[in-house]
This record gives C-alpha cells, structure tokens and sequence, in this order.
C-alpha cells in the first residue's frame, strides 16, 4: 500500500488544499493530512479545529486519513514506512521553499521521497493567509475555503 503524507499547517484548509488532497487521493492508495505546528506562526484556529474541518471537507474520501503531529516531519513520516511527501506548488516561490524543505527532509530520512503538485490554474491565489484576512474583515469566503465549512467558520470567529 503506497501512502502519501500532505503535511500542512492548514489555518485553515483552502480550496487549493483540497484539491491537492482530492487528486493525491485518486493517485495513492492512502493520504494521511497531517496537521503539523510551526513555532513561527501565529494560529488562527487550533490544532484539533484545523483537522477537524480538513475531516469534514474529506468525509467523501474513504482513503484520506487525518492526524496531527508535533514531530519533525521526517520522523513522523517513518511511521508509514515507504511513504512519500505531497507537497502543493502554487508559483515558482513555493518551489523554492519546497525544494529545499525536500532536500532538509531526504537529509535527515534518506528514504523518504517528495512529489510536487502544481496547482490547478484557479487556485494559484489561493493561500490560508488570504483565507485568513477575508475571516478578518468578514468577507465572503466562497472562494477561498470549502463551503461545508464557512459556517464553522463563521460561528467560531463572529461571535457577536
């Protein structure tokens, strides 16, 4: 069973994220989405807020798991041996940043190998940055996340 590993801080989970998920899924037998944390960010949503919207946005995939880990991604990956990195590209600056992840990754887990996805053509712009601003300022957000999550969304961050 070849299993791909779409790691990600997901604050929160774009349409481009599902679409990476959604094709890796028609490509490998399973896809864990791993929720990781990164000591540089500032979170919008939980841990467990994160991966429960990935899971609902998932639930018609049968072959997608969720989790989330604090590890370094390399090590986690050693618990799906013979697993492989799926990483979304958007532009040539996320080559870059995730070239030289890829190659920090194989460094510390020689076995593990990375597979980029260029995104698709309408979701180039997409980002959970963007996704987060349009929270802010309470625009429609139909666009930039699944629509079986806006409300959750919504209820989570409006609450007056």
């Amino acid at each position: 069973m070849k299993t791909a590993i779409y790691p990600g801080s997901f604050d929160p989970v774009t349409l481009g994220h599902l679409d990476v998920i959604e094709r890796a899924a028609a490509i490998f037998d399973r896809v864990v989405v791993c929720v990781m944390v990164n000591c540089d960010k500032k979170y919008m949503f939980t841990s467990q807020e994160r991966a429960d919207f990935i899971s609902k946005v998932t639930s018609h995939l049968p072959n997608v798991q969720v989790e989330l880990s604090e590890r370094l991604l390399a090590d986690y990956a050693k618990d799906y041996e013979g697993s492989v990195l799926v990483k979304g590209l958007r532009n040539s600056s996320d080559f870059e940043i995730e070239f030289q992840m890829a190659l920090i990754n194989k460094t510390a887990n020689p076995h593990l190998e990375t597979v980029f996805l260029p995104s698709a053509k309408e979701n180039v712009f997409l980002s959970s940055s963007a996704a987060r601003e349009m929270v802010r300022y309470r625009a429609d957000l139909s666009g930039f996340v699944p629509e079986a999550i806006i409300d959750d969304i919504k209820n989570k961050m409006y609450k007056d």
